[in-house]
């Protein structure tokens, strides 16, 4: 693991992560607001403008009560199932393009750890702590707490998790995610599973 990974997967201050919580709520609300006006039926649906500021705390929350809305508006207009399948599509790319940010900025090289600490780093901007365990030489990936979770419906979770597993894979494109339980549901803990291509 390099340096720079190393350290900032222990400590990052709030200064540096605000501007990924800012850039984290533009790409996702720019996606979601562009959904909404390919998709929506509804002609008063107007799209407000969201002001994210404020300490970290109050950016996620923003951020994630903004993202909720506009999920919720988009399932009113065309169901769940279609919302679902277009959202996850266009949301994994966003996610995609965060994970290969990173990755280059961060230096991630094609090892697991390597991509454990740096999906930490990010999850610390969203106030997600999470562990990772290998079974029968299965992956897993559980989040014991989420600052996020409060405001979003499970359908919102099944959703938006479509960023995280985009982000995984641009973090090594040798690792895909999917998330299997949602806290905002029935579980305790939300649960992804990790496969490496070669496992596939």
């Amino acid at each position: 693991m390099n340096l720079k990974l190393r350290l900032l997967s222990y400590w990052m201050p709030e200064y540096l992560l605000i501007p990924e919580i800012d850039r984290i709520s533009k790409m996702t609300l720019d996606c979601l607001n562009q959904l909404l006006e390919n998709y929506s039926i509804n002609e008063k649906n107007v799209i407000e403008e969201v002001l994210i500021k404020g300490k970290l705390s109050q950016r996620r929350s923003i951020m994630a009560t903004a993202q909720n809305i506009r999920i919720k508006r988009l399932i009113e207009s065309i169901g769940y199932m279609e919302a679902s399948e277009i959202s996850r599509k266009a949301l994994f790319k966003v996610g995609l393009t965060l994970g290969r940010e990173a990755h280059e900025r961060l230096n991630v090289n094609d090892s697991l750890t390597d991509l454990s600490s740096a999906a930490r780093i990010l999850y610390r901007v969203l106030g997600i702590e999470f562990y990772i365990t290998v079974d029968d030489n299965k992956i897993f990936l559980t989040v014991e707490k989420c600052a996020l979770a409060e405001y979003y419906t499970i359908e919102t979770c099944k959703i938006i998790s479509a960023v995280d597993e985009g982000v995984v894979q641009g973090l090594n494109h040798n690792y895909n995610m999917i998330f299997t339980e949602w806290m905002t549901g029935d579980c305790n803990e939300c649960r992804a599973c990790i496969k490496h291509n070669k496992m596939n």
